[in-house]
């Protein structure tokens, strides 16, 4: 059968690089078998989730690139979630406690304090009925926990190969709060088993959970999807990234930053990976390599850089063809294939072209730090019509004159014409500058 998967992000945030790399890799796995790909907004956390989240969550993947062939929301799945939890609760899976915050906290620090795992101890189990409506008359109301088997638990992860837990060391884990809202992890496991997920590709801290999810996936009497536990971005320094300390957003690589989509998606398909990150103008080429193979267990580091080196070579490569219409949206009039050939080998974001309109077109105030030489160079400034063997015509006339040569005879004039002393050919920008606006510069006029 083919996979099916899913990218499951809660919308109480934007999307960051960490979530939107599990996502594309998840849909360049399905994509590559034929599969399915289901987006599922994980939003019971009501007190934090906005639709504006969930929106921001659909225009960030769009523009990434990735499409889904299912939508659902844990919101509408309310009745499911209802009978998963009468059938565990009936089966014996899952049992109240009463502890409140403090007695839990207190426990812990208790065997942390005895140099033991802070595991629950299941005191709950042996209350009584007539312990348990006593705590209830006194006005507690339970959480549930989810009872581990305690033996161990195995799965073949696509990424970090075999993995083993034993039950006895982990903690049941709680899946019911005391208002009655089912938590993340029992909602996830229901969701997966009435969707049909067949494989999960999730974030390496997500791994303990698995351990935890994979008994639960039993219990509801389903085979356990296959899991690929992927490890999680750091820094160039090494320092794990996070939403909560600033690590970078979609939304802020794209409308901050500038870039372009396919540079975003060609970093994060192959950081971790032994594959090139290679500039490319669309999600094929990472589909038909892909291959859970090729990602390795080191945690991968991530330069912001790199987004904006692969954007840079991007746009060096595309045709004008390819970007003409987001050219007009950048709302400067006049930007044709002609300025595009000169200038785009120079750009690093696509919004760099206006920068360059504004050195060819002006006013800019030229750096005349040689003005005898440049008189005289405005002096030798032929005639137009100009095309692109205009400034080699004019620098040797130069040269011829002057005796100057190399850096002494381009780099004034460079300086003079466009304010910079690194940029686009100048024998394809000086046909875009125009002879007034040249001469104006060359004698020192802002032009």
């Amino acid at each position: 059968m083919p996979p099916v998967t899913r990218f499951a992000p809660s919308p109480t945030g934007l999307l960051h690089v960490g979530n939107a790399r599990t996502a594309l890799v998840a849909w360049l796995f399905v994509r590559s078998q034929g599969g399915r790909f289901v987006l599922r907004l994980d939003d019971t956390d009501t007190e934090r989730s906005t639709p504006e989240f969930a929106a921001a969550i659909e225009r960030d993947l769009a523009w990434l690139g990735l499409d889904w062939d299912a939508f659902e929301r844990q919101s509408d799945r309310t009745a499911a979630y209802e009978d998963g939890i009468a059938r565990l609760k009936a089966a014996g899976h899952l049992y109240p406690c009463y502890e409140t915050a403090e007695e839990l906290h207190l426990k812990r620090r208790t065997l942390l304090a005895r140099g033991r795992p802070p595991l629950y101890d299941r005191a709950a189990l042996a209350l009584t009925a007539a312990d348990r409506q006593r705590l209830e008359a006194a006005g507690r109301r339970p959480h549930w926990r989810f009872k581990l088997d305690h033996g161990s638990i195995q799965w073949q992860d696509a990424v970090r190969g075999p993995v083993q837990f034993n039950g006895a060391d982990l903690s049941d884990p709680v899946v019911i709060r005391e208002d009655g809202r089912p938590l993340y992890h029992l909602c996830s496991v229901i969701d997966d088993v009435g969707l049909g997920i067949t494989h999960v590709v999730r974030g390496e801290d997500h791994v303990t959970n698995t351990a935890w999810h994979v008994q639960m996936f039993q219990a509801l009497g389903a085979e356990p999807p296959a899991f690929a536990h992927l490890p999680l971005l750091a820094d160039a320094e090494g320092k794990g990234l996070s939403k909560r300390i600033g690590s970078l957003s979609l939304a802020a690589l794209r409308e901050e930053e500038g870039l372009e989509p396919m540079a975003v998606a060609a970093v994060l398909a192959r950081v971790g990976t032994s594959l090139p990150v290679e500039p490319l103008t669309s999600l094929a080429p990472l589909v038909e390599s892909f291959d859970f193979g090729h990602f390795a267990r080191a945690t991968p580091k991530l330069d912001p850089a790199e987004f904006v080196r692969i954007n840079a070579k991007l746009l060096h490569a595309i045709p004008f063809d390819h970007v003409s219409e987001r050219v007009a949206a950048l709302g400067v009039e006049g930007m044709d294939q002609a300025f595009w050939d000169a200038v785009h080998p120079n750009i690093e974001r696509l919004g760099d072209l206006v920068d360059w309109w504004r050195v060819a077109k002006g006013p800019i105030t030229p750096v005349a730090d040689d003005p005898a030489y440049l008189a005289e160079a405005a002096g030798l400034l032929p005639a137009e019509p100009w095309d692109a063997e205009t400034w080699k015509g004019w620098t040797a006339a130069l040269k011829a004159a002057t005796g100057r040569k190399g850096k002494a005879l381009f780099l004034p004039l460079r300086l003079a014409l466009t304010g910079r002393s690194a940029g686009p050919e100048m024998a394809a920008l000086l046909p875009l500058i125009g002879r007034a606006r040249a001469h104006a510069r060359l004698c020192g006029t802002a032009a």
